[in-house]
């Protein structure tokens, strides 16, 4: 494929594309599954359960930690034989605190690449989630430097994308979405008409799985297995 030309925009997502962050609420699953240490489900039908609560408590209360703290609790109490007491929530509300203090660890090559993309095109950070937490990881990453702009949306759909091409008067043709999770940043994005870039992460959260679409005729997705590999594209 022949690199592409100057001036795109690209849409970059953030977590787990540009920094590390689902690895750190596995590592919170896990210690919780320990603590829950139970007898009659297996650690893959907690997980289950674990993952009805967090699409209940996505549905309801958003994105972010306070929505997984609550998402761990919900679980604990449904399959805890016993009440929950309040050492137990201060127990499981701990699991979740850990992740607030995680320093942003980025993604190798992520600063280089990015500071050679922004030298031939216009970047946008396009993140989902809670507000506050979301722009405090772009503050403390370093790298808001290299973007024009920061859209943080509750959800990326379709039209969530159509609402951000026209608040930045943005082509479909030279419009490119960059993420590494086929439910949020790619599947919608070719919904919504913009090209593509799937960059896979082999810790993408569960939730975020589905099945890639095919770009549509006209429209084109790229598939990478390293974010440092865009600048042999763009």
């Amino acid at each position: 494929m022949e690199k592409i030309a100057a001036g795109q925009t690209l849409l970059i997502d953030a977590d787990d594309t540009l920094w590390e962050n689902n690895i750190y609420f596995e590592r919170a699953i896990a210690a919780f599954t320990s603590f829950l240490d139970h007898r009659e489900h297996t650690p893959y039908e907690v997980r289950q359960t674990l993952n009805a609560c967090e699409r209940a408590n996505i549905l309801a209360h958003g994105y972010g930690l306070a929505s997984f703290t609550r998402s761990l609790v919900d679980c604990f109490e449904r399959l805890n034989p016993e009440p929950t007491t309040d050492d137990q929530r201060e127990r499981i509300r701990g699991f979740a605190r850990a992740i607030a203090v995680q320093e942003i660890e980025l993604l190798a090559g992520v600063d280089e690449t990015l500071g050679e993309l922004a030298s031939r095109h216009r970047l946008i950070l396009m993140t989902k989630g809670n507000h506050a937490e979301q722009a405090d990881k772009v503050s403390r990453s370093g790298l808001a430097r290299y973007f024009s702009a920061v859209e943080i949306v509750p959800e990326k759909e379709p039209a969530m994308y159509k609402a951000v091409l026209e608040r930045h008067g943005l082509d479909t043709r030279t419009t490119w979405m960059l993420g590494n999770s086929p439910k949020s940043d790619i599947n919608p994005a070719l919904a919504a008409g913009l090209n593509a870039v799937f960059l896979f992460h082999k810790d993408t959260w569960v939730l975020e799985h589905a099945e890639l679409d095919p770009a549509p005729a006209g429209q084109t997705l790229i598939e990478l297995d390293a974010f440092p590999k865009l600048a042999a594209y763009f």
